[in-house]
């Protein structure tokens, strides 16, 4: 079983908010494959399903935390104890604002870089679960960061963000496989991305 989390603030004000990009990309998965209807478990919206593999169907159950952003290690911690899972059998989408707008890295293991949602889930599960980091860029400046992530993506960056949520939940095969590097080659060839500088973000409409 594979444990898919997305990291996000709940509500529909948050909805578009880049750092909702782990809900849209998770969303997009569970559309993508058939899963089932969303249920409150954990303090945290989940979907069961499964994503086929060369090996046949995995079981997934998607997971969006709704204890806000930075404390989704408590629901991602529930769930993960309950089926007794280990951390290598969790991936947790989220925004990367050190990644240029569209672009698609995988990563296992390692520090929290400043996410407070990573933080939270460390602090839980300890490091080592594997993390699919969703570019969004950076505002260039520090002090600007904490409004940049909870403002909406801009009309601009609706094609490259659609093309990047269809990548991630077509390719989505070679993640339930485990193929971590595949996985990120695949996103990345369905939905190019320039490499930007990550902090010279799109602007305006």
């Amino acid at each position: 079983m594979l444990l898919i989390a997305g990291l996000g603030n709940p509500g529909a004000g948050h909805a578009k908010n880049r750092h909702n990009i782990g809900f849209m990309a998770v969303d997009e998965i569970a559309r993508r494959w058939s899963f089932g209807p969303e249920r409150a478990r954990f303090n945290a919206l989940t979907r069961e399903g499964s994503i086929d593999t060369s090996t046949g169907p995995l079981k997934v159950l998607i997971l969006k935390p709704q204890t806000y952003y930075n404390e989704a290690g408590r629901a991602v911690g529930a769930a993960l104890s309950f089926f007794k899972l280990d951390p290598a059998d969790l991936v947790v989408f989220h925004d990367e604002i050190d990644l240029a707008p569209g672009r698609f890295r995988m990563k296992a293991g390692g520090g929290a870089a400043g996410n407070n949602g990573i933080r939270s889930i460390t602090a839980q599960c300890g490091p080592h679960f594997r993390r699919a980091r969703l570019g969004t860029g950076h505002p260039g400046d520090k002090a600007l960061v904490h409004g940049y992530v909870l403002s909406d993506f801009h009309k601009s960056e609706q094609p490259w963000l659609d093309d990047l949520l269809r990548a991630v939940a077509d390719a989505a095969p070679l993640l339930a496989a485990g193929d971590d590097e595949k996985y990120q080659t695949e996103v990345m060839r369905l939905a190019p991305a320039t490499k930007a500088d990550p902090k010279k973000p799109p602007r305006g409409d």
